[in-house]
């Protein structure tokens, strides 16, 4: 699932390649993707993308006088970037093409979605906050006002582990299920704690966690052409999806613990003090 990282490298490519554009053309090719139907998508016709933003997930293209169009790439979705388009209207069907925005220049971009989940989701509105998703975001923390006080405060009474409290959206926009587990590595720390439970010094340790492993992955990802950011999000991660891979930082196998649509992956030497953690829901230590 591409997570604020990759949406925030994607905001940048897009920045430089659809502002000052006319859409000439939207597309839907698979109707389950539109969540929105007022204003239809053709609204975005004929409007000029002005601003490219990003809002912690989700992609926004504002267009002059004219709707935004905001997309969640959810799990199995991404963006192809074409400098040209093929020829022709595509066909629904059983393939991955979603919906294709074209420019006045022949170029664009294809929303595709691989998998049978389809949770793709597009939306056509006046203002991005008409999004739900994006109404109930909590605060980024990129932003330069997420400082460690406003972190504290957010973690203070949270009775949920860590790891589910990292990728809760509506506590902090843009973290997911990779870059929590990079997060959690990085500050040594177990996914089961309680966050309720840090210290002064752990919460200390797990913000900077925080900032610098997002930082370096975005500053790994900018600059990167739309269909190179997969390829780098996994060449950087250095624990989750690596099950059974050596931690690059103290050598002890990488070991995983599975949900029924999930996965999470952790270092025992680094974070867990040698333990490994039960592979089930429960939150506790095998004894």
């Amino acid at each position: 699932m591409p997570e604020l990282p990759e949406v925030e490298a994607l905001k940048d490519f897009l920045t430089g390649h659809l502002v000052g554009h006319e859409i000439v053309r939207v597309l839907p090719v698979a109707i389950s993707v539109l969540k929105t139907y007022d204003p239809p998508v053709t609204a975005l016709e004929g409007h000029e993308v002005t601003a490219v933003h990003r809002h912690g997930k989700f992609l926004d293209l504002e267009t002059g006088g004219g709707p935004h169009l905001v997309t969640h790439l959810a799990r199995g979705g991404w963006l192809q970037w074409k400098d040209r388009l093929p020829d022709g209207v595509p066909r629904p069907g059983k393939g991955p093409l979603a919906l294709r925005v074209a420019l006045e220049t022949g170029a664009g971009f294809d929303l595709t979605e691989a998998g049978t989940q389809k949770r793709l989701a597009v939306y056509v509105v006046g203002d991005p906050g008409e999004v739900p998703g994006v109404a109930r975001l909590g605060p980024d923390p990129l932003a330069d006002d997420f400082d460690e006080e406003r972190f504290t405060r957010l973690l203070a009474g949270e009775r949920r582990q860590i790891k589910g409290a990292l990728r809760d959206q509506s506590l902090i926009a843009g973290v997911g299920n990779a870059y929590s587990d990079e997060i959690l590595h990085a500050a040594r720390m177990s996914p089961f704690k309680l966050a309720a439970s840090l210290t002064p010094q752990e919460t200390h340790t797990l913000y900077e966690a925080l900032r610098t492993t997002l930082t370096e992955a975005v500053a790994r990802s900018r600059g990167l052409a739309a269909g190179r950011l997969k390829a780098e999000k996994k060449g950087g991660l250095r624990v989750h999806g690596r099950t059974g891979e050596p931690c690059p930082v103290c050598g002890d196998t990488i070991r995983e613990v599975s949900f029924s649509d999930s996965s999470l992956q952790y270092c025992p030497t680094c974070q867990t003090g040698g333990k490994p953690l039960a592979d089930r829901r429960l939150s506790r230590l095998l004894k």
